[in-house]
C-alpha cells in the first residue's frame, strides 16, 4: 500500500470517527464514581421527583390510600363520566410547562418521573399510546428548558413493596407471583427502552421503585439481582447507552447480593427519610461507591423539615452525591416548594372519606372536585420559599432574615419570626424527626416547615395561626424595626390549659423582663399579660422570646403600645444564681445557656476544653431574673468542654459536648 493510499485511508477513518463522536457522546454516562452529562460535566447535582402525577399517591391530597382507593373514593361521590374527568383535569393541572420552567427557575438541574405501568401498559400487555403521548410531550417540555429527566417505575405490575406506594392490593405480587408479574414488567421495560433509546434527554432508567422482598419467598436479595438481572438484559439488548439506576431492597436502603456491580454504566440509587443528617448513617453507602467504583444517587429525600433538609443536601453534595427531592406538589402541606389548597367543599369529601362527615350529593361533590385539581395548577399554588431557601442557599446555616415588616410600635405575630435555622433564627426542643416516623420539626404542620410549631388558631384577634407546643428553653427571633426611641409596653397574648409557663424577652441580647402565663382554661382560650416601662433604642433590633423553666403555653402575638415610663417585671426573682440548663446539649453550631440571677448585675459566660483552657467567653449586665444567651460553637473541635457562670461572686458549672 502507498503511502498516499494509507493517508488516505487513515483519513477516511479518522472521519468516521468524528462523525460517530457526537452520537456517542450524546449521551449521559458514568465515569468512575460520577455521573457525567454528554459534555464530560458532573451537571447532575439538584432535581426534583414530580411524585403524584402520573403515579398519585393518597396521602399528597389528604385522601390516605393506594390510586386503586382513591379512584374508589371519587367514584363513590361522583358518576363514571365525571370521575374520568376529574382525573384528567388532575392530569393536565398537577404537571404540565409551567411546572416544569419553574423547577429550572428555582435551581433544579433533573427531574425524576415516577410512573405507574397502567399509564403504558395493561395487565394483558397490550401497550396504552395515550400514555406514551403523555410521556412523549412531558420530555418535550424537559427538552425545551433543558431539564434531563430520569425514568422511574413507581408501581410495577402486582406491585414491588406491598404498600398504597406501590399501588398493590396489600401483597407484593411481584416476588410472590413473578409469573406473570416479572414477565410483564420486563415487557414493559423493553418498550420503553425501543421507544427511547434515542431521546437523549433522559439520563438513565430507575428500574424499580422501593422494592420490600417479604420474607415469604426465602432469599429476597437474590430475588431482586435476579429479576435486576432480567432487566438489564431487556433492556441492553435495545439500548446500550442510557444509565441503569439499581435502588436497594428494602425501600432503597440496602444493597445486598447487588455488589459488585452487573452493568458497566450503572448507578446505586439510596432513599433517605427520617434518620440522622449524618455521615454515620451512609458511611455504608460510601464504602459500596468507593469499593466498586460506582456513582451513588440519593434518588428520594424530603418529607421533614426544612433544618433537615439543609443538613441532607449539604451532607450529599459534601460526598459528591448529587440528590433528588420527593415532592414538588401536595395539598395544603408544608413540606414540598409549593402547595395547594384545601377549600370547604374538598374539606366535607375528606370528612366524608374519613367517616366523619355526611355524603354530599354530587352536584357539591363535583364542584369540589374540579375546584380541588383547578387549584393544583402552578399559578394557584402557594411557595414556600423557606423549602427552596433550605435546599439551595449555601448560607441557610447562618442567614437570619425578616419574613414581615414587624414595626414597634405595633403588632407582631407570633408565626412571623425570621428565616434561618435551628440555632440561628430559633431554638426547638424538636426540630425534625429522625424516629423513623414521617412528619417533621413543626408538630402542628401547618404554615411554615421549620422546628418551630404552628398550629391554626381560633382566636379572632390574632392572624389565623398561632406558635403553640412550647417547651422549656426554646426560643424564636423576630427582626423589628423600632421606630421611635422610648418606653413601651408590651402585650403577650397568650393560652395556656396547666399554666405555670413564662417567656422571658430580650433585645439585640439586653433582658427586657419576664411574663408569666397563667392558667386560661384551654390551649385556645386566650388572655392578655403585659409587661410595662421597656426602655427601646430606636433603629433594627433582634426581639428574642425564649420560654423560661417552664412552657406549656401557645402564643399568638406580641402587641408594642407607647408606655407609662414605669417599669414592672413581671417575674419571680430567685434566691440564688441558677444555671437552668445548656440547650441543646450535645451542641453541633450553637447552644443557649438559660440561668436566673438573683439581683442584677455583671454575668460571665465561660467554655473551657479538657485541658482547662478558656476557649470563649463574654461578659455583660443583666436584671434580677431569667435570662438566656446564645453561644455559638461552630468553631471549636468536638470533644467535651466546661461551661462556666458566675455572678455576684458565685459560679455554676455545667459540662457540654460539642459534636458534628
Amino acid at each position: 500500500m502507498t503511502y498516499s493510499h494509507r493517508a488516505a485511508l487513515l483519513s477516511l477513518l479518522l472521519g468516521l470517527l468524528i462523525s460517530a463522536s457526537p452520537a456517542s457522546a450524546q449521551y449521559w454516562t458514568t465515569s468512575g464514581t460520577q455521573i457525567l452529562d454528554p459534555n464530560g460535566e458532573a451537571s447532575m447535582q439538584r432535581g426534583m421527583g414530580l411524585g403524584g402525577w402520573l403515579m398519585p399517591e393518597g396521602y399528597m391530597l389528604d385522601m390516605g390510600g393506594s390510586w386503586t382507593e382513591m379512584q374508589e373514593k371519587v367514584a363513590d361521590v361522583v358518576d363514571p363520566f365525571t370521575a374520568n374527568e376529574v382525573w384528567r383535569r388532575y392530569r393536565e393541572n398537577y404537571v404540565n410547562e409551567k411546572d416544569i420552567e419553574k423547577l429550572v427557575e428555582w435551581g433544579f438541574d433533573h427531574v425524576r418521573i415516577p410512573f405507574h405501568y397502567e399509564i403504558f401498559m395493561d395487565l394483558q400487555g397490550n401497550f396504552i399510546e395515550e400514555g406514551f403521548t403523555t410521556m412523549d410531550e412531558f420530555l418535550g417540555w424537559c427538552e425545551t428548558y433543558g431539564l434531563p429527566v430520569i425514568l422511574d417505575l413507581h408501581a410495577a405490575p402486582g406491585g414491588q413493596s406491598g404498600g398504597a406506594i406501590d399501588d398493590s392490593d396489600g401483597v407484593a405480587r411481584l416476588w410472590n407471583e413473578p409469573d406473570p408479574y416479572q414477565d410483564l414488567t420486563v415487557l414493559l421495560w423493553e418498550e420503553l427502552a425501543r421507544r427511547y433509546k434515542d431521546r437523549t434527554i433522559i439520563i438513565g432508567y430507575d428500574l424499580l421503585n422501593e422494592p420490600v422482598t417479604p420474607n415469604s419467598i426465602g432469599d429476597g436479595a437474590q430475588a431482586l439481582r435476579d429479576l435486576y438481572g432480567r432487566l438489564r438484559d431487556a433492556v441492553r439488548a435495545i439500548d446500550t447507552d442510557h444509565i441503569l439506576f439499581i435502588e436497594g431492597n428494602y425501600f432503597a436502603t440496602t444493597f445486598d447480593k447487588l455488589t459488585p456491580p452487573f452493568d458497566d454504566n450503572m448507578v446505586y440509587a439510596f432513599h433517605k427519610y427520617w434518620s440522622a443528617p449524618s455521615i454515620g448513617t451512609i458511611n455504608y453507602l460510601l464504602a459500596i461507591r468507593d469499593e466498586h467504583n460506582v456513582p451513588l444517587w440519593l434518588g428520594e429525600t424530603g418529607e421533614n423539615s426544612n433544618p433537615w433538609f439543609h443538613e441532607v443536601v449539604t451532607l450529599a453534595e459534601s460526598n459528591g452525591i448529587p440528590w433528588n427531592f420527593w415532592t414538588h406538589k401536595q395539598l395544603e402541606a408544608t413540606a414540598p416548594p409549593t402547595s395547594s389548597p384545601i377549600k370547604p367543599g374538598f374539606r366535607a369529601l375528606l370528612n366524608y372519606w374519613n367517616g366523619n362527615g355526611s355524603k354530599p350529593s354530587a352536584g357539591p361533590a363535583q364542584a369540589a372536585l374540579y375546584e380541588m385539581v383547578a387549584n393544583l395548577h402552578i399559578d394557584s399554588v402557594e411557595v414556600r420559599i423557606g423549602v427552596l431557601e433550605a435546599l439551595f442557599n449555601p448560607d441557610f446555616g447562618s442567614m437570619q432574615v425578616p419574613v414581615a415588616a414587624n414595626e414597634i410600635p405595633g403588632v407582631i405575630n407570633a408565626v412571623d419570626y425570621d428565616l434561618g435555622t435551628q440555632g440561628v433564627a430559633y431554638n426547638d426542643a424538636n426540630p425534625w424527626a429522625v424516629t423513623g416516623a414521617p412528619g417533621g420539626g413543626n408538630t402542628g404542620g401547618v404554615l411554615r416547615n421549620d422546628g418551630v410549631d404552628i398550629e391554626v388558631s381560633t382566636d379572632t384577634q390574632g392572624p389565623g395561626y398561632n406558635v403553640g407546643w412550647l417547651e422549656p428553653f426554646e426560643w424564636i427571633e423576630y427582626t423589628v424595626d423600632v421606630t421611635e426611641t422610648g418606653v413601651y409596653d408590651i402585650t403577650a397574648r397568650v393560652a395556656s390549659s396547666p399554666g405555670g409557663g413564662s417567656m422571658v424577652l430580650s433585645v439585640d441580647g439586653t433582658g427586657l423582663g419576664t411574663i408569666s402565663v397563667p392558667a386560661t382554661g384551654g390551649w385556645q382560650s386566650w388572655v392578655d399579660r403585659t409587661l410595662t416601662g421597656v426602655s427601646l433604642e430606636a433603629g433594627e433590633r433582634v426581639l428574642r422570646m425564649a420560654v423560661g423553666r417552664r412552657g406549656d403555653f401557645n402564643l399568638n402575638t406580641l402587641t408594642f403600645t407607647k408606655g407609662s415610663g414605669v417599669g414592672v417585671e413581671d417575674q419571680e426573682v430567685p434566691k440564688d444564681l441558677r444555671l437552668e440548663s445548656l440547650f441543646p446539649n450535645p451542641a453541633s453550631r450553637s447552644f443557649t445557656v438559660n440561668y436566673s440571677l438573683p439581683a442584677p448585675g455583671e454575668v460571665q459566660v465561660e467554655l473551657f476544653d479538657l485541658m482547662g483552657r478558656r476557649v470563649w467567653q463574654t461578659s455583660t449586665s443583666r436584671a434580677a431574673g431569667e435570662h438566656a444567651e446564645s453561644v455559638a460553637v461552630g468553631s471549636l473541635a468536638p470533644g467535651v468542654y466546661a461551661v462556666r457562670l458566675t455572678h455576684g461572686g458565685k459560679s455554676e458549672t455545667r459540662p457540654l459536648v460539642v459534636r458534628r
